[in-house]
């Protein structure tokens, strides 16, 4: 399917969560699209996990294309926190596998490190255009 090959093609998933006070608090987040799920490595202290702890309703968008043709995937469905942290580890791995040749360097052993958790996101609603 070609949204799906789109999807594990592109690096910059924008999230939208919902904040305490209802407003939409949005970010480009590295991430992993496998089996139809979304996958975000974070810290349970940033406030998109803060957010998603507080209120599973997620938006995203992925896009390509300033010229034709022009591809995007957005949606909305929920989110949940991944804590276990050998569960959290692996995906983590895999995430940042997708950006970088190995984890032997400095800047992927930090993420590695400060990741304690992963945010779940399930589509309930997915919307595809192109031009």
């Amino acid at each position: 399917m070609k949204q799906d090959k789109f999807l594990k093609s592109q690096k910059i998933l924008r999230l939208a969560t919902i904040d305490k006070s209802g407003m939409p608090h949005i970010v480009p987040v590295w991430y992993l699209y496998k089996d139809g799920i979304f996958y975000v490595g974070t810290n349970t202290s940033t406030k998109k996990a803060i957010n998603v702890k507080k209120n599973s309703k997620v938006s995203f968008c992925v896009d390509a294309g300033i010229r034709s043709p022009i591809f995007g995937v957005m949606g909305r469905g929920v989110a949940k926190l991944i804590l276990n942290k050998k569960i959290v580890s692996a995906i983590t791995k895999k995430i940042l596998l997708r950006y970088f040749r190995s984890l032997n360097n400095n800047s992927a052993q930090e993420l590695l490190a400060q990741t304690n958790c992963i945010i779940k996101i399930t589509p309930q609603k997915i919307t595809v255009w192109e031009f």
